[in-house]
């Protein structure tokens, strides 16, 4: 497995594209720093915001990106290359955001919605996927992707099936007028573009969640968007939905990259409803390929929705968040066997890529064997008062 070339890395439409990112800087005070990209060089704009939080909030960031008034500190190429290392060196780097809340959204579309009841019947049970995914379809008889939640039509689908009993809590949150939207990640817990990505010891069953992450600032507003792969974990999630929390929150179980795109005139909301995000799985050491894509056009809940159901004076968000805004991608070819359905293997890479915001790359290891999280709240605030 060769590493991505800058092409496949970045927005097709580098010289338009406005990214922001965060890398990790060596020197005297040693530490997250805030970059943009700007003819092929790396700039550092730590100057314009001590956070990323605080540069979203900024009413100027478009012109304080496109002015790139700042130090290079190398090559984008670099930069790359640098994050793909098995011990990368600085520069390299980091999730795109540090202090917002990471929040993520479930079932948002059709084809994830039955891939969840399924792992709910299933019991965390690989083997009887393929039975029960045809019994649902067979049972539902209809396309859910033509549903608009909690429509007239949606609830007499939710009556007709828990009358015959195919009810379940992720059809409720599927086609209901609520959205389900949990908590991914801690602030400053994600990794990014290069880093390995975890899967705790417990689980035999477990997929990545190709998905677009908004970053929307304190006051609700959409600043721009990344890529992001929510490591799922499919036996421990479907053997109960009370243990979401140990199915999506483990160290390194989130990735976030590998820049933030700033809406713009050549980038806006109406890009991201058009994007379609391919998936690639590479085994490395059974030579397995997987690839597949989602098309956001398929989204049962409009992103701007997500977002209202997420913030607004039922709360708020004084950093704001990052939101993952769901898959339509939930593999299923088998790997380890017939009726096995998919699931990882240790080493395996994963790109999760859209032309538009380019590509994010990580392996697959070990939440407990991977470098444990240590860089937190405290530890960003020393550094910032040191620098």
């Amino acid at each position: 497995m060769n590493p991505l070339s800058l092409t496949d890395s970045l927005p097709h439409d580098l010289d338009k594209a406005l990214l922001v990112g965060r890398v990790w800087l060596d020197g005297t005070h040693p530490g997250p720093a805030l970059v943009t990209v700007h003819a092929g060089q790396v700039i550092d704009i730590t100057a314009f915001g001590p956070t990323m939080a605080d540069l979203l909030e900024r009413d100027d960031v478009l012109s304080v990106v496109q002015r790139a008034d700042g130090p290079s500190i190398g090559s984008v190429e670099s930069l790359l290359a640098n994050s793909q290392m098995p011990s990368p060196t600085a520069p390299y780097l980091l999730a795109p955001c540090d202090v917002q809340a990471v929040k993520a959204c479930g079932v948002t579309f059709a084809v994830s919605l039955l891939e969840r009841v399924i792992e709910e019947q299933a019991g965390g049970d690989p083997a009887r996927a393929v039975a029960l995914r045809d019994d649902l379809q067979a049972l539902i008889g209809t396309d859910l992707s033509k549903i608009t939640p909690g429509s007239a039509e949606a609830m007499a689908l939710k009556e007709a099936l828990q009358a015959r009993g195919g009810w379940s809590q992720y059809m409720e949150v599927g086609i209901g007028p609520d959205a389900e939207v949990f908590t991914k990640a801690q602030p400053l817990s994600s990794v990014g573009f290069g880093t390995p990505v975890g899967l705790h010891e417990s689980s035999q069953w477990n997929n990545p969640e190709p998905e677009i992450v908004l970053a929307v600032d304190s006051r609700g507003q959409v600043r721009g968007a990344t890529l992001g792969n929510d490591v799922n974990l499919r036996d421990v999630e479907g053997r109960s939905a009370l243990l979401l929390g140990k199915a999506k929150d483990n160290n390194a179980s989130c990735s976030l990259g590998p820049f933030i795109r700033l809406f713009d005139d050549h980038f806006d909301m109406d890009s991201v409803r058009n994007c379609q995000v391919s998936l690639r799985i590479e085994g490395e050491d059974d030579d397995f390929l997987l690839q597949g894509e989602s098309d956001m056009r398929e989204i049962s809940r409009d992103p701007l929705d997500l977002v209202g159901q997420t913030i607004g004076e039922h709360h708020q968000y004084p950093d704001g968040f990052m939101l993952f805004l769901g898959t339509m991608f939930s593999p299923i070819q088998d790997r380890d066997g017939e009726g096995q359905g998919f699931t990882h293997h240790l080493g395996d890479r994963v790109t999760i890529a859209t032309p538009s915001l380019g590509a994010l790359v990580n392996t697959v290891g070990r939440s407990d064997q991977l470098p444990p999280w240590t860089y937190g709240i405290r530890e960003l605030m020393r550094h910032l008062a040191r620098r």
